[in-house]
């Protein structure tokens, strides 16, 4: 006889929606997080944004029918308060996007201890809150969870030491879920985008393209021309794989850490370099 458990599932979102999936999106007010709740909420499932802005969530949840809960995710009573309503408001709790992070640039010998101090809560201690909220939930319903790291925790980015540390941690941190808590049904997995257009790219963008008398799109396309695909990721690109990896399309992928960045992790910079495809790309840009 076969186990009802290892039956092959439908590769689809359709079977996983069905059942009335729920799913907590943080960061959910803009960017990459925003992104996701439509690519959730059109595949049908019910989705819960949070972030600090009011203004914000509204207007992603006049786009998309996501539910918008204002809290703060650096917050334990926040968090706490913000699995329960979801829980009350659609009797049961799915998916868990880990989207909300910070970066406060600034080499070790400059960065303040209150900026690091930041980072840690924000994108490594809050992600840890929710899933010690979240997981009793998650088990019950055999749940996943994906966090939205980074390249910068594959490969150091110069400058931002504590933005690589923490996007390093959420890895590990979700690799340690996955281990954990796979044996009971529960499967956690890892973006990690490059340069993606958002606000808070488009800012960095300006302010380091500023410093070298470029404007954003110039520097975006400069920080793109060693990239195989020498482009930005759309948000809605991303968003793309994190709803698969919350469908049962991915009923197998756990522990994952899952470039999501045209090449860029892939490319050894000291060659490609060299390649001249790569530098009339540099030099154009």
């Amino acid at each position: 006889m076969t186990n009802t458990a290892d039956n092959e599932p439908q590769a689809t979102l359709a079977d996983r929606e069905a059942s009335g999936a729920v799913a907590i999106v943080t960061g959910g007010g803009s960017g990459i997080g925003a992104a996701t709740a439509q690519a959730l909420t059109a595949a049908g499932w019910s989705v819960v944004i949070c972030g600090r802005r009011a203004d914000a969530l509204e207007r992603v949840a006049d786009a998309t029918g996501a539910h918008p809960i204002v809290a703060d995710t650096t917050d334990a009573a926040a968090v706490a308060r913000l699995v329960e309503s979801t829980v009350t408001r659609f009797g049961r709790m799915d998916g868990l996007v880990l989207n909300a992070g910070i970066v406060r640039p600034g080499p070790v010998g400059e960065l303040s201890d209150s900026d690091w101090a930041a980072m840690v809560e924000t994108n490594l201690t809050a992600p840890y809150r929710l899933l010690h909220t979240a997981l009793p939930h998650l088990v019950r319903n055999g749940g996943a969870v994906v966090g939205v790291s980074s390249v910068s925790g594959l490969r150091a980015s110069g400058g931002t030491p504590g933005y690589n540390a923490t996007k390093a941690g959420l890895n590990m941190l979700l690799q340690s879920v996955a281990v954990d808590y796979g044996p009971q049904g529960v499967r956690a997995n890892v973006v990690c985008p490059g340069w993606t257009r958002t606000e808070m790219a488009d800012e960095e963008m300006a302010e380091l393209g500023g410093e070298r008398g470029l404007d954003a799109e110039q520097a975006y396309r400069l920080a793109s021309a060693l990239v195989p695909l020498p482009r930005p990721a759309h948000a809605a690109e991303v968003a793309a794989t994190i709803a698969w990896l919350l469908s049962r399309a991915a009923s197998y992928v756990n522990a994952a850490v899952l470039p999501v960045d045209g090449g860029h992790s892939a490319v050894d910079v000291g060659t490609v370099a060299l390649d001249p495809r790569f530098s009339l790309a540099v030099s154009m840009s």
